[in-house]
């Protein structure tokens, strides 16, 4: 038996275990509340000496973030055979269908080199991938929602 569990071995059975009053070590009434109960009122020097940064707030959060999902325009011509396969993109009369509001793109980029004529529907683009679209024989056109609102 060792030294640390005497007392408590020993005690067992009596009225106070060792602690004294019986009411002493009943309950968490005796330590303050359980957990992190009164950290802002009597418990308040322990907070403040080993968790400074419990209470308020730190950092930024950006309200209503919104985050635009790009492609380039040298992947979509990579990758363009796939595409067809799975189903992205349709092939008509020597030019190829792209619908990128569908797959849920948002904006395209005109980084890469551009060797299909394309007919691509996406809401925002670049000047540069519009110029490399055009001149491999295509064209850009904005999502029908947006086709519809322009008229109006």
């Amino acid at each position: 038996m060792s030294q640390g569990n005497r007392k408590i071995i020993k005690k067992r059975g009596s009225r106070s275990c060792g602690y004294g009053n019986a009411q002493k070590h009943r309950g968490a009434g005796s330590r303050g509340g359980r957990g992190m109960a009164g950290s802002n009122k009597h418990k308040w020097s322990r907070i403040s000496k080993y968790n400074p940064g419990y209470f308020g707030r730190s950092g930024f959060k950006r309200p209503n973030p919104k985050e635009t999902k790009t492609i380039n325009i040298g992947y979509i011509n990579q990758n363009m055979e796939n595409w067809v396969k799975k189903g992205f993109a349709k092939s008509e009369k020597k030019k190829y269908l792209v619908n990128l509001t569908d797959i849920g793109y948002d904006k395209l980029l005109g980084s890469g080199k551009v060797t299909y004529p394309m007919r691509i529907t996406v809401g925002k683009y670049s000047v540069l991938a519009l110029q490399k679209v055009e001149n491999a024989g295509g064209k850009i056109e904005p999502p029908s929602s947006q086709k519809s609102e322009n008229k109006q």
